[in-house]
This record gives structure tokens, sequence and C-alpha cells, in this order.
């Protein structure tokens, strides 16, 4: 080899080593620019070899203190394998292209703190492929690990009061039962509600009604052992997870903790408020065999201590009857969706007659299902059971539209409409029927809308804007039921009606009954100061009528003057004005 060659080769050697340690300087300046810091350890002699940035990023002032991989693993505090296992004990071989490792982990800085690190590197192999050393990054993680840790606190904790949250809840009241089921140990199950919260909201505001919520939190706790787990279940619910626990314990623990929050008013930022709980208990596994059973009877129990006051406690307790009401339910839902859907639901026509002629006028819309067989079934048999599970308002839709198209194909009737409390705040239905009754004019005139006394009482504000919606469009409104809820008269004409139906209850035995008679006078003379007709529901004699006519009531209802019939009579008299006492 010439000399010439020889020189082109050095060259070309000293320019290849330039370019790599060019590239070299290039990538630990680019690890360096991110924060990371590159090293390398050799298994041989335990040697730790750190690049630039070290020392900043383990927050250790001097790099030598951790020179050897023994000094480094003495700072690391993890709960999983250490990069020694990940190294050391791998069962893989280095093939020539190196073996990956990544692993998280704290470490202690010289400022007495922990600091995460990402760790993510490659060893390699000697000649017989077993570990000779390996090279990797270190990559600082502390603020990822915060944002993880508060997605882990928000997923498992109430933001306001840190205790568990419903689902972390629900899962801590399985692993309870499973465990009671598996080693036959008792325990208990509360549910506890703050009482009248929303007075407390009406009154002081949000704010004061989450400071009662965090101090009956604080209460709870203190009341729990360890191994109990408490938890917000709801707005103003709490459950406790008692664990230990016999059925023959459970009403005194319910006692210690109802006076634990009562016998001390809660200081707020707008003065002190005096709170109480009630408290829904259930002894598990032996009442319940789910997580759901379990919720729904503490639930049922604490329903049933709110019934009887505040500050009050109901240990569930299994009933034979009730399960078969709860039965009868479900069998009369089933039931009436069926009907709803085949098209089975009928409306059955009472009349109210003239007090003065005795014709008929107008023929109230009472509901009724058909059943399979062909046969009828009244109201009673099923709208009670609508009312409770919620369902009342698919049953006033359908009647809504079979009154509407009878009120289309019979020109010659006046018909009158009952709508429970739920559907006059139902927007679809309102809707509906306002579009109807916008379409045909001659329709709205004929139809009486009846609200229950009992809701006009309570949602006077709200059934404002329902009354004239529909007095607008040509509709007429009646209250029913006037006289069982005690509507004041300032409401009644605040609500704008047309007619009043007096409440049947006083209408039974009226001629022997001298307290019915005066209350019957009173309703009627103060209806007619408000110029509003009126109707006896229930009558159910001819010394009734007669009794009833005398004391001024224009129109009357009842099985004597006219049973609920599935079809109308083939003409009706003549459509009255609304006779009114001048």
């Amino acid at each position: 080899m010439d000399s010439k060659t020889q020189e082109a080769r050095r060259v070309s050697v000293a320019y290849g080593s330039e370019s790599m340690k060019a590239r070299d300087d290039l990538l630990e300046s680019a690890v360096t620019a991110v924060g990371d810091a590159a090293y390398k350890w050799s298994l041989d002699d335990d040697l730790l070899t750190w690049g630039p940035g070290a020392a900043q990023l383990l927050g250790i002032s001097d790099i030598s203190k951790i020179s050897t991989h023994r000094d480094f693993a003495g700072r690391v505090a993890s709960e999983g394998p250490s990069r020694y296992e990940c190294v050391c004990r791998s069962r893989e071989s280095d093939t020539g292209a190196g073996v990956p490792y990544e692993l998280e982990y704290q470490i202690r800085d010289d400022f007495g703190g922990m600091r995460w690190v990402e760790d993510r590197g490659r060893w390699y192999g000697g000649a017989d492929g077993a570990p000779a050393f390996a090279v990797g990054v270190l990559r600082a993680i502390d603020e990822r690990h915060k944002r993880e840790e508060e997605l882990v606190r928000l997923s498992t904790y109430d933001e306001l009061t840190g205790l568990l949250n419903r689902v972390r809840l629900k899962e801590a009241l399985m692993d309870t039962m499973v465990a009671s089921q598996r080693g036959r140990q008792n325990s208990a199950f509360l549910l506890i509600a703050v009482d009248n919260l929303a007075l407390i909201n009406d009154a002081f505001g949000f704010d004061v009604a989450d400071e009662v919520i965090v101090s009956v939190s604080k209460r709870l706790s203190s009341l729990a052992r360890r191994g109990d787990s408490l938890g917000r279940y709801a707005g103003n619910k709490f459950g406790l997870i008692l664990r230990n626990c016999n059925e023959e314990r459970l009403g005194g623990i319910c006692e210690r903790l109802l006076a634990q929050v009562r016998d001390k008013v809660v200081m707020t930022a707008r003065g002190p408020v005096s709170v109480t709980v009630s408290a829904g208990s259930i002894s598990l596994p032996g009442h319940a065999s789910s997580v759901d059973q379990a919720l729904a009877r503490a639930e049922e129990a604490l329903v049933a201590a709110k019934q009887r006051m505040r500050d009050s406690h109901v240990v569930y307790a299994p009933s034979r009857e009730r399960e078969k009401t709860r039965l009868r339910n479900i069998n009369v839902a089933d039931e009436l969706i069926t009907a709803l859907n085949d098209k089975r639901i009928r409306i059955a026509y009472q009349p109210i007659v003239d007090a003065a002629s005795g014709e008929p006028v107008i023929h109230e819309c009472l509901v009724r299902m058909e059943q399979l067989d062909g046969s009828i079934l009244p109201a009673g048999h099923f709208v009670p059971v609508a009312e409770k599970l919620g369902i009342i308002g698919l049953l006033d839709y359908r009647v809504m539209e079979l009154a509407i198209e009878t009120l289309r194909t019979r020109s010659d009737v006046r018909l009158s409409l009952n709508v429970s409390g739920r559907t006059t705040s139902d927007r679809l239905w309102r809707d509906t029927l306002a579009s109807y009754l916008a379409a045909d004019r001659n329709v709205a005139e004929r139809l009486i809308i009846e609200i229950t006394e009992t809701v006009a009482i309570h949602e006077v504000s709200e059934l404002t804007e329902f009354v004239a919606t529909f007095r607008d469009l040509g509709c007429k409104i009646a209250i029913d039921d006037f006289g069982a809820g005690y509507t004041s008269f300032r409401n009644l004409k605040m609500l704008d009606v047309d007619l009043v139906k007096i409440d049947g209850s006083f209408v039974i035995d009226l001629a022997t009954n001298p307290d019915n008679q005066f209350f019957v006078r009173t309703l009627v003379n103060l209806a007619q100061n408000f110029n509003l007709p009126t109707v006896a529901e229930w009558v159910s004699n001819a010394e009734e009528v007669e009794m009833l006519k005398s004391l001024g009531v224009e129109y009357l209802q009842g099985f004597y003057l006219g049973e609920p019939t599935l079809s109308l009579p083939g003409a009706v008299a003549k459509l009255p004005a609304w006779r009114v006492v001048a």
C-alpha cells in the first residue's frame, strides 16, 4: 500500500471518528435540551456513567454520590420491579440488538424530597448473551404523576367531602358482601340523608348547604371504625358500610349516629344551623343477595324513616305483604305498558248533568284498560301504580289523544279531561295538546281540563302559565276535588279557572251529615262570589240531588245520575253556556 493510500485511509478513519463524535454530541445535546439524562451501566464493575443534566434532574448536588448502581439503588423507592431485576434477572437473551426495558420509580434527592422518573433503556449481552452493560435515559415525570394521581382521586373520592364517591362506595359494598358471604361474617349498610337540605338551600344558599354536608361527613367519619367504609352516595345522602356488625347492634348504632349530628349545631359562614339526619339500614348478607338489592332495601328503609318524622331511623325487615305488593305493582306496570303498545287503553264517559234540567251537558273522560280477553279494568286497578312508578304521563298522553279524537268526530259533545300533577309540567304533552287545539278552535271550546286541587296548592306559579296557555286557546279549566286540599281562594282567583268540582267526600251522606252540609254550603257561596259554577261529585241518591240543587250547585255527577260507559249516547243536549251567579 503506497503512502497516498495510507494517508487517505487515515483521513477517512479520522473523519469517521469525528463524524461519530459529532453525532454523539448531537444526540447528547438533544437529550439534555429536553431535560432528560442519559446513563451507561457497566455490570462487571457496577459503575454508572452519567450524561449532562443528571444532577439537576435527580436533585443530587454531586453526581459522584451515585457513581455505582448500588449507590443509585439505595436512593430508589419503588414497589414494582427494579432496574436490577429488569436487567440482571431477565429471562431474555441478547442476540445483538439489545433487550429493551422500561420502568418508573421514585428517587430520593438531596433536599429530602422524592422525584418520579421514567427509566427507559436497553441492555446488551456479552459473548454468552447474558447482560454485560445497559444504556438508558431518565425522564422527570412528577407533573404527569400529579395529573394521574388527581385523576385517580377524582374517580375515587367525592370532591366536596373527600369521602368515597358513589362508584367506589358500591365497589366497597360489593367487596364487603363477598367477604361476608365467604366468611359468614355479618356486616351492615346504612343510608343516611340530611333532613330538609332543600330548606337550608332556600334559606341560606348553596354554599351554606355545602358547609352542612361537609360538617355532617366529618361527624359521620368520627364514628366510622377502622375497616368501615364511608362515602357520599348522592347530594344529601351518605353510605356507611359496617364490617363485623350484627343486626342486633344496628338500632343502637343508628341512634348514636343521629345523636352525633343532632346534638351540636353546624357553624357556617352565615351563622349556626341546626341539622338532623335520618337513616335506613340493612343487615348483610342476610337481607340482600346483591349490591343493587342492598341499596334498594336500604333506600326503602330510609323512606320509611323519613315518613315517620325528621331525625328517625328504620332497620330493614323483610315483609311478605310488601313483597307481594311490589310484585303486583311490577305485573300491573307490565300490563299497562303492553296495553299502551297494543292500543288497549279506553275512555269511559261519565255524564255531568245540569242540575236544573237533569240533562247531560258534559262527559268526563275516565281511563280504562281493556284486557286481552276483552274485559275492562277500572282506573283504580292501574292508575295508582302508574303514578307511583312514574309512568302516569304515558297514560295521560294516550287519554288526551283519545279525547281529541272523540271531540273531532262528535261535534255535539263537551268533554272533561283529567290531568295529573306530573303531566301539567310535561312539555311534550302540553305542546302536543296545544298543537291539536290551535288547529281547530271548535275542539278547544268543547274541552275542559281538570286539575286536582292538591296540584293547584303546591304549584300555583307553574300552573298559572299552564292555565293561561289553554284558556287562550279556548279551553275551560276546572279545579277537581275542591275542598280536599283547602285551596286558598286567592290562589283560585290567580289561576283564573272556569269551574269548581266539589270533592265527593263532602257529598257522601250529605242529607244526614250537618258538617258536610255546612262545608258544601260554604264552598258554593265562596265559588259564587267568584262567579264560578260548581259541580258536585259522587251524587248517589235523589235526596242528595234535591239538597245540592237547594244549595245552589249548578251541575251534578255520580253513579245515580249516570255510570261511566265506553260509548257516548247518540245525541247530547245542547251545549250550555256557563251559568254564573250575578
